[in-house]
């Protein structure tokens, strides 16, 4: 009958409204976690860069900082100890700037920094060095233009920022 159809394409449009709703949602959650995570990364290179525990423990900090961490956390992935070393890379290419700011969300602070994934940051640091004002140029471009992986990546190697940051 008409009403039966009528309740069917409303109920189909609210079970549309709701899977749209939940991964909205889910989309939110994930962008939490990152921004979670990515400060407890910040905090622990900031230990390690303030602690000089490379200096104290000596060349094999990092593998045996990351087997510790992973005998402590046996659930808890991304402790190995190249990625230990970007923690403090993350950390220590950004600290001055952010703490130069009075405010920081002002455009140019942490509040940007933990908005995008810890694998885009990754590839930042590897291709701006020590360069800040060349990776908040790319940390920017990536949130305003929501730029994947493979985006940034393209945008990095083909020197985007000596094109048109610079300017």
């Amino acid at each position: 009958t008409l009403s039966e159809h009528n309740n069917s394409r409303s109920y189909k449009k609210w079970l549309l409204d709701l899977k749209q709703r939940y991964q909205s949602q889910q989309i939110k959650a994930a962008i939490q976690v990152n921004r979670t995570l990515l400060e407890f990364y910040w905090d622990l290179g900031r230990d390690i860069a303030e602690r000089q525990l490379e200096n104290v423990y000596g060349s094999g900090f990092y593998r045996k900082l990351s087997n510790d961490l992973r005998q402590e956390l046996p659930d808890a992935k991304g402790f190995s100890p190249t990625n230990l070393k970007y923690f403090k890379y993350f950390y220590e290419l950004y600290h001055q700037e952010i703490a130069n700011r009075q405010q920081p969300v002002d455009g140019s602070g942490a509040d940007e920094l933990f908005s995008i994934p810890c694998g885009h940051h990754v590839q930042i640091i590897n291709r701006c060095g020590r360069d800040v004002k060349k990776a908040f140029f790319y940390v920017r471009k990536t949130i305003e233009f929501n730029w994947s992986r493979s985006v940034l990546m393209n945008f990095l190697d083909t020197g985007l920022y000596e094109r048109e940051g610079k300017a």
